[in-house]
């Protein structure tokens, strides 16, 4: 075997290991309305080592942000997380409206509710390493409830 094939068959099954480090579970995306431009995915992550889940992309979207909701002095913020997320080793971590969760925003068009959205994760593992992860998650209409019981 040629050294530019073995260099290439050990990269592909450096990442292909990575890649099955983390594993994304009960992934979906909330449903939008005509003229809104943002909206938020949830799902579970896990990775088996360490790692973090640090950039997402659609073709839905101008822009996919990892982003953190939490209180400050009673006022609810929300903020990107520009290092991103941490994984850490064998830990789920969920992410849910209120907590962390990634944003699709500069929406190209609404996302209607039983339709799929492709999005793309980058993880970086604790040496650096950087693998992608393609997934179609399901859209959900997240209505509220019309009525309130006591």
């Amino acid at each position: 075997m040629k050294l530019k094939q073995l260099i290439a068959l050990s990269a592909l099954v450096g990442g292909a290991a990575f890649a099955q480090n983390v594993i994304v579970a009960d992934g979906w995306v909330r449903a939008t309305v005509q003229g809104q431009k943002a909206t938020g995915a949830f799902m579970k992550i896990t990775a088996k080592d360490a790692a973090k889940l640090v950039a997402g992309s659609s073709p839905a979207a101008g822009v996919v942000e990892i982003h953190e909701m939490k209180m400050e002095k009673d006022v609810m913020k929300m903020a990107a997380l520009p290092n991103g997320l941490d994984l850490p080793s064998g830990k789920t971590v969920e992410l849910k409206p209120g907590g962390y969760h990634v944003m699709l925003m500069d929406l190209k068009a609404p996302l209607a509710a039983n339709s799929t959205v492709p999005v793309t994760f980058t993880f970086q593992d604790a040496k650096g390493n950087k693998t992608t992860q393609e997934l179609k998650l399901p859209v959900k209409s997240m209505a509220m409830p019309t009525e309130h019981k006591h």
